[in-house]
């Protein structure tokens, strides 16, 4: 069964999930990579400002295409997470509650997770054209130079993410795993 949720993503709608839900998104999210995020890192370390509040919000780890006339965004497929690994943890102590991308995450980033009740989404990369098509608004925030790197605010509708990791620490990748090897072992 798919979970519906709109977006900001409280701490309720997070205690909410656990991994291996189908969610559909809807509501507002950001997108970053890791040039980005070691800019909005350097200004937490500088005492600064950043450019986008992170309370209760979700970034979406893309660099998208170019986007068709007519459409608000073009493919998205999610990046590697782990690029990101460095500088999750301290969006996490401000608040970020949840992020979206692919493969594994570190020890670190998992334990902030769980530290500050945050979720971790997964995205599915064949489907960049999909996801692109459930984006009905987009537009730079901050850091443009980096072009398809750019800080983007995007409004989803129905945005299909799996739960990885919940704010447990209960991790998709390692339950599949080992469902996986009980099951060849009978």
């Amino acid at each position: 069964m798919e979970k519906k949720v709109m977006l900001p993503l409280t701490e309720e709608k997070v205690i909410g999930l656990k991994a291996g839900d189908t969610v559909l998104l809807s509501g507002v999210l950001y997108t970053g990579r890791d040039a980005a995020h070691k800019r909005l890192c350097e200004l937490i370390e500088a005492g600064k400002e950043l450019p986008i509040e992170v309370k209760n919000q979700v970034i979406y780890y893309v660099g998208p295409t170019p986007a068709k006339p007519g459409n608000a965004f073009g493919s998205g497929g999610p990046t590697t997470s782990y690029r990101m690994d460095p500088y999750a943890p301290k969006l996490l102590d401000l608040g970020l509650r949840g992020m979206i991308g692919k493969g594994l995450r570190s020890k670190e980033v998992i334990e902030s997770m769980v530290k500050n009740k945050a979720v971790y989404f997964g995205a599915i990369g064949g489907a960049a054209a999909l996801i692109g098509k459930s984006v009905v608004k987009s537009e730079v925030v901050c850091y443009e130079d980096l072009g398809a790197e750019a800080v983007r605010r995007i409004e989803v509708k129905d945005f299909p993410v799996v739960v990885v990791i919940d704010s447990e620490g209960n991790n998709l990748y390692e339950q599949g795993q080992a469902a996986y090897l009980n099951s060849i072992e009978k």
